[in-house]
């Protein structure tokens, strides 16, 4: 069994005398239905489940009356003996909830009624234009906890390694110690797996048992496969010939020198008009992320970021090396990253920075000025740079040699080294990504 970060979050949740109604959202497959059972089996006496997407029958239990003992009666005719009401040790589990919008109503009833605990699960809440939504979203009455595939942590939790060897690491990086060589090349060497195998649990979960990448590969073809079932599916009838265009291009978007997304990249002569929404939806999805450009290194970073000049990353870096040529995996497995002019690169550290619930910056001027990432760190604006190789840093050097413009003092390089720095530059393994904490 996987360890997940979201089993803390939960006993949190649980454990506050207070507590809300729980919301779950996140992408199909990346382990919200697991991990909520799991929790609450072992944390109650009695756990009400009701998958909304595979019968919707159970919809009916809140089609009427919103008055929970209406709707636990409800739910008793349709379940038997599953369906075992008794306060303060029962959880209500509402899976796919977004396919019965009358049970997100419902969360505010259930709070005030303040008798049972409930947990609902979501992959498509908020998209634009899906077909079913709620006659009143319950605001105040549920919380909502983003749920990713497992971060690179979580990852090395699966492979045997121990919190202590990562505090190690946490120690080397606070005193810019040098790593020891065979941790050094161990950490290396998950980093790089880690890269073609990604988050999702499934797939993880195979790599674990098996090491075949060729089937983690299939699994990942199926999981983007299904998102783009999800596409046509469920996106607004104006959406629908467009979604996965935009979906499809990303890969070409980040194999161009300059990341910058461009609607033409779907199909020439295309505009921001069409494919704004498309590339919407599949971000609320949770497929994608945004890395917008900043017009200032200052904080705050959200405060200073251009709202139509971005970079699109895939959320699980993954998926996106499945949607890559045949041959990919074994590159990459053997070291070599160098392809797509750093775009695999890029989206690895796109998908640590975002699973640690980091928007995502950068900074560009026209006149070639660049910086990969710009973060928080230690209270500080600092820059990010990302390198295949020992690529040399123009840009930030830059930015730093005119604080007075910029307002930044310090930089991080990532790429295939080990711990150093060079007066404001701060280098880095690529591994110790996750690392880098806001404070």
């Amino acid at each position: 069994m996987l360890k997940r970060r979201i089993e803390q979050t939960l006993i949190e949740w649980k454990e506050d005398a207070n507590h809300n109604p729980l919301i779950l959202k996140g992408c199909r497959q990346c382990g919200k239905t697991f991990s909520v059972l799991s929790f609450a089996r072992n944390n109650y006496k009695h756990v009400v489940y009701l998958n909304f997407f595979e019968n919707s029958d159970y919809a009916a239990a809140f089609a009427g009356s919103l008055h929970i003992d209406h709707i636990t009666m409800m739910l008793s005719a349709l379940l038997g003996k599953d369906a075992v009401f008794v306060p303060g040790e029962t959880v209500l589990i509402l899976d796919e909830i977004q396919e019965c919008p009358e049970a997100r109503t419902a969360l505010k009833f259930f709070k005030l009624d303040g008798r049972y605990d409930v947990i609902g699960t979501g992959s498509l809440l908020g998209v634009r234009g899906y077909r079913k939504a709620p006659r009143s979203i319950p605001v105040g009455y549920e919380t909502v906890v983003e749920m990713f595939p497992l971060d690179f942590e979580e990852f090395l939790w699966a492979n045997g390694i121990s919190d202590a060897m990562i505090t190690m690491l946490k120690t080397c990086l606070e005193t810019e110690a040098h790593v020891p060589d065979a941790i050094h090349n161990r950490m290396k060497q998950l980093l790089l797996q880690y890269t073609v195998t990604g988050g999702m649990p499934e797939a993880v979960q195979n790599f674990i048992d098996t090491k075949n990448m060729y089937k983690v590969l299939q699994i990942q073809k199926d999981i983007v496969r299904s998102y783009e079932d999800d596409m046509v599916k469920y996106a607004a009838p104006e959406d629908k010939p467009f979604i996965k265009e935009s979906f499809q291009s990303i890969p070409r978007q980040l194999s161009k020198e300059n990341k910058k997304f461009q609607y033409s990249v779907i199909r020439k002569g295309s505009t921001s008009s069409r494919y704004r929404g498309s590339l919407q939806w599949i971000e609320d999805a949770g497929i994608i992320r945004r890395c917008h450009n900043l017009s200032i290194t200052e904080l705050p970073l959200d405060g200073n970021a251009m709202e139509d000049i971005f970079k699109v990353y895939m959320t699980d870096c993954g998926l996106l090396v499945s949607m890559l040529e045949d041959g990919t995996q074994f590159d990459i497995l053997q070291g070599n990253l160098y392809g797509y002019k750093g775009a695999i690169f890029e989206n690895l550290i796109a998908d640590i920075f975002s699973k640690m619930g980091r928007k995502l910056y950068y900074f560009h001027k026209d006149s070639g000025l660049e910086v990969d990432f710009v973060i928080r760190y230690k209270g500080k604006c600092t820059l990010v740079e990302v390198k295949a190789a020992n690529g040399n840093t123009k840009s930030t050097k830059t930015v730093l040699q005119n604080p007075q413009k910029y307002h930044v003092e310090q930089a991080i390089k990532l790429g295939d080294y080990n711990i150093g720095r060079t007066s404001q530059i701060l280098t880095l393994p690529l591994y110790m990504a996750f690392l880098l904490t806001s404070y």
